[in-house]
Formats: C-alpha cells, sequence, structure tokens
C-alpha cells in the first residue's frame, strides 16, 4: 500500500502547499482533472477527506493538515538527498592516489595542483614520494610519474614535464682537495653521493653520453640517500659529488655554493610523464587532473 501512495502523496503536499489544484498541476506537469482524480483516489483508499474544496480555495483539513506536518518535512529531506546525489554526478569528485619522486612533486605536481585544487573542491589528491617502479595497479595507485624512459609500454603515458638534463656538483670546499673530473671515467676517485633505489635494492647508476658514446658510472661514496634534497644537501655540504637535476642545483650554482662539472657529458633527455592504465580513462576527476598536469611547451 505504501508504494502505491507515495506518488499520490507528492501529489497532495503539492496541492496542500499551493492551495491551489490549478498551480499544483502545473508544478507536477499534470493536468489540474488527473491532479484531482488522484487527490480524491488517495483519500477514498485512506479514507479520510484531506482537502476542503471551495470555488475560490482548497485547504488542509485536520487530518490532511497532521499528514503535510507529518510527511512534508520527509519528503523535503528526500529531495534534498537526490540533488545532493545530483551534485556528486554533475561535480567532480573523488580521491586521486599518486606515486612520485620528491623532485617530481616539488617542481611539476605541486605548481599545478596549487591552480588545479581551487577550482575543484571536491577532489582530493594524495601523492606518495617513492623512488622505486611502483607497480601501480598492486599497490592501488591511479597513476605514476616517472621519466619517460622508465613508463611500462602496457600504460598510457602523458607528458607533464619538460626535458631534464642532469647535473654533477660539488662544493667549492670539496674541489679545493680534489681535481674537476674531465670524464665519467674519472669519477672513480671521488666521493659520489648515491641515490639508493628501494624497487631494486641497488644503486641509480650515473648516466652519461657524449658523442653518441654512452656510460653508466657507479659511483663510490660514503653517503647514499633515497631523496634529490638530501643528496644536493650532502653536496652542499662538502661530502661529495651528486648527480641531481639542473634545476635543484642551479639557484646554487648561481651563487657559487656549488660547481658544475663534466656539464658536456650530461645532455637532456625525455620529461616526466604520468602513467596509468587504460580503465582509469572514464573518470572525470582524473580526466581533469591529467588535462591539468599536461604538459604544454609554451605555458
Amino acid at each position: 500500500m505504501l508504494r502505491d501512495n507515495v506518488n499520490d502523496l507528492v501529489a497532495f503536499l503539492a496541492v496542500a502547499r499551493e492551495r491551489s489544484f490549478t498551480r499544483a498541476a502545473a508544478k507536477l506537469g499534470i493536468s489540474q482533472s488527473a491532479l484531482s482524480q488522484t487527490i480524491r483516489n488517495l483519500e477514498e483508499r485512506l479514507d479520510v477527506r484531506l482537502l476542503n474544496r471551495t470555488t475560490r480555495r482548497v485547504t488542509p483539513t485536520e487530518a490532511g493538515e497532521r499528514l503535510r506536518q507529518a510527511i512534508g518535512p520527509r519528503f523535503e529531506e528526500i529531495e534534498a538527498e537526490l540533488t545532493a546525489l545530483d551534485e556528486l554526478r554533475t561535480q567532480p569528485t573523488g580521491t586521486i592516489r599518486l606515486t612520485a619522486t620528491d623532485y617530481a612533486a616539488d617542481t611539476i605536481l605541486l605548481p599545478k595542483l596549487a591552480e588545479f585544487l581551487p577550482r575543484y573542491p571536491h577532489i582530493k589528491v594524495e601523492i606518495i614520494i617513492d623512488y622505486g617502479l611502483t607497480d601501480i595497479v598492486g599497490e592501488g595507485y591511479d597513476a605514476g610519474v616517472r621519466p619517460g624512459e622508465q613508463v611500462a609500454r602496457d600504460m598510457i603515458a602523458v607528458r607533464i614535464g619538460p626535458d631534464i638534463r642532469m647535473a654533477v656538483v660539488g662544493s667549492s670546499a670539496y674541489f679545493e682537495t680534489r681535481p674537476e673530473p674531465k670524464t665519467p671515467h674519472d669519477l672513480t676517485g671521488h666521493d659520489c653521493i648515491n641515490l639508493r633505489l628501494p624497487t631494486h635494492g641497488g644503486l641509480y647508476a650515473w648516466e652519461f653520453e657524449k658523442d653518441g658514446r654512452e656510460r653508466l658510472v657507479h659511483g663510490d661514496g660514503q653517503a647514499t640517500f633515497n631523496g634529490t634534497r638530501q643528496m644536493r644537501n650532502a653536496a652542499l655540504a662538502g661530502i661529495g659529488l651528486a648527480y641531481i637535476p639542473e634545476d635543484v642545483a642551479r639557484p646554487h650554482l648561481k651563487t657559487g655554493k656549488l660547481e658544475r662539472v663534466l656539464a658536456d657529458w650530461c645532455p637532456p633527455y625525455a620529461g616526466h610523464h604520468l602513467y596509468y592504465p587504460n580503465r582509469r580513462q572514464s573518470e572525470r576527476a582524473f580526466s581533469l587532473l591529467v588535462e591539468a598536469l599536461r604538459y604544454r611547451e609554451n605555458s
């Protein structure tokens, strides 16, 4: 019986609020005669008169007013919840989990998120700093951020940053007691500040290229870190030479706190990409984030 009454109760509330069959029918999008028949059927089923009808006005009876006060707020709550659900559908919402290095988070993600997040207050972004080549699907991430050559072939990759150039740097105090290396091979005689890759448990090999010749150097040193900022700070402290992104070193190169070597052996290479599996494409919040992060050369 309740199921049969719902539509009729909605019709009754419309008439009771409008105090007019004509205005209520217009709001409900039905004819006045159909609305009158609906109310009559409801009164017959409940076996009580709900509305007083005159040629000039319509008012609830005592029973009708009691029913209006009892069910009116509940139907308003239902309407409010349905509206809220519709807003969730139309407004992008959700939490997006990303994995990235501290360098990518600081230089690429954060500046763009500072513009993106205020525009979409219902979207949340969680960034986990990780230098390992994480299985984003297995670990529950929505996407990862890595240099282009490290992106798996079965992933969709969207470029989000410019080309990167690495730099080998050391403090002036360090070079007071050590000669500057002229070739990558000379690094074997220097203290190299290493980066630990947690996924493979090994140290990141320093990559060099010149005149078509490629060199990988596994430098030895007393200090090893798992973050770019710490490697830079160790170089500033005179602990050894660090192999870090050029823009991380640039402010300290300008002040003279760091000196650069082997610059002609460090060409630019593919910038950072956002990578993710196919299934993420259909979600609006994620699609908006991808477009916000997408690298545009003139932006």
